[in-house]
C-alpha cells in the first residue's frame, strides 16, 4: 500500500495577475483619491450645504445640510428629514472640547481647518488623478487591457449570469482556481462604473466650479444645470466611490488579503484552492 506522502497535495500556482501600468496606476489612484477626498472634506466645512440650480447661499434652503444645533447638537439634514448626529458629524470632540464642524479633523486635510490648504491638497490630487487616469485610459487601450479584461462580454451580460454572480457573492462563494486570476462580471462593471462614469463625473463637475473653466467652456454649466447643481453632483459622486471603496476594501479581506495585495504590488497571484479555502500565505 502506498503512503500519502507518495501522493502529495498539488502546490498552489502562482500566476501573473496584473500589469505594471494597473499596478502603478492602482497605487497612484489609492494616494490621488484620499488625497481629493479628505481635502474635499476640508472644503465643505467652509459652508456644509448643498443645493441645486444656479445659486446657493445662507438665506437659501439647501437640500442637505450638515451642522450643529446652538447647543452644539450635530445634525444631518436632508429635505425635512433630520437625523442626530453628535460624536459623527456635525459636533465632536477635540482636545477635551467640543468642535462644531460638518465634518471631524481625523477625516480632512489638513486636520485643522484651513480652506486655503485644502484647496492647494485637493487641487494637487486633482492634477495627479486626471493626468494619471488618462495616461492609464490611453495606455490600456493601446495594450488591450480594457477590452480583454475589463470589459463584460456578451455572454457574462444575460440576466441569469449576473444573477449567478450576485447570488455567489451573497453567499460568499468567491471564484477558485483559473477563475479567480480574472474579474467576474460584477468586477468589470464595478471597475468600468468607476473609470468611465464616476472619475470623469467627478472631474467635469469639479472644473464646473471654476469660474474660469464656465468662462472658457459654458456649455459646463448647462450640462450640470448651474454651479450648485454641479457641486451637489459632485459631493455625491465622491459619496458613492466611498461606496465603492468600502465594498472593495471588504472584498479583499474576504478573498485572502495577503494575495490579493501581493498581487497588487508584484503582480504575483497564488491561485486559490478549488478544494478549499485560499491558501495562506506567509
Amino acid at each position: 500500500m502506498k503512503s500519502t506522502s507518495d501522493n502529495p497535495a498539488p502546490q498552489p500556482r502562482v500566476v501573473r495577475r496584473h500589469r505594471l501600468s494597473t499596478r502603478a496606476w492602482h497605487w497612484l489612484n489609492v494616494a490621488a483619491v484620499f488625497t481629493c477626498l479628505m481635502s474635499g472634506l476640508t472644503i465643505f466645512n467652509a459652508h456644509p450645504h448643498l443645493y441645486w440650480g444656479q445659486y446657493g447661499a445662507n438665506p437659501d434652503t439647501p437640500w442637505l445640510r450638515i451642522g450643529a444645533t446652538n447647543d452644539k447638537q450635530g445634525f444631518l439634514r436632508i429635505g425635512d428629514f433630520e437625523i442626530a448626529t453628535t460624536g459623527v458629524l456635525g459636533s465632536w470632540q477635540k482636545d477635551g472640547r467640543t468642535q462644531t464642524r460638518a465634518f471631524p479633523h481625523w477625516a480632512t486635510l489638513p486636520s485643522n481647518y484651513s480652506l486655503a490648504a485644502g484647496r492647494k491638497w485637493h487641487f494637487l490630487g486633482a492634477w495627479v488623478l486626471g493626468i494619471a487616469g488618462a495616461l492609464y485610459l490611453v495606455w490600456s487601450l493601446l495594450n488591450r487591457h480594457l477590452w480583454h479584461d475589463v470589459v463584460p462580454r456578451r455572454a457574462e451580460l444575460e440576466p441569469r449570469h449576473i444573477w449567478q454572480d450576485v447570488k455567489n457573492h451573497a453567499r460568499l462563494r468567491l471564484p477558485k482556481g483559473e477563475a479567480a486570476a480574472r474579474y467576474n462580471v460584477l468586477q468589470k462593471l464595478a471597475y468600468l462604473s468607476v473609470l468611465v462614469v464616476l472619475l470623469p463625473l467627478i472631474v467635469l463637475t469639479g472644473l464646473t466650479m471654476s469660474p474660469t473653466m464656465d468662462a472658457a467652456w459654458p456649455w459646463l454649466l448647462d450640462l450640470f444645470g448651474g454651479r450648485q447643481s454641479a457641486r451637489s453632483i459632485h459631493f455625491l459622486a465622491a459619496f458613492a466611490l466611498v461606496l465603492f471603496i468600502l465594498v472593495h476594501l471588504a472584498m479583499v479581506v474576504l478573498a485572502g488579503p495577503v494575495n490579493e495585495i501581493r498581487s497588487m504590488i508584484t503582480g504575483r497571484f497564488r491561485l486559490p484552492s478549488e478544494n478549499g479555502p485560499p491558501e495562506k500565505t506567509p
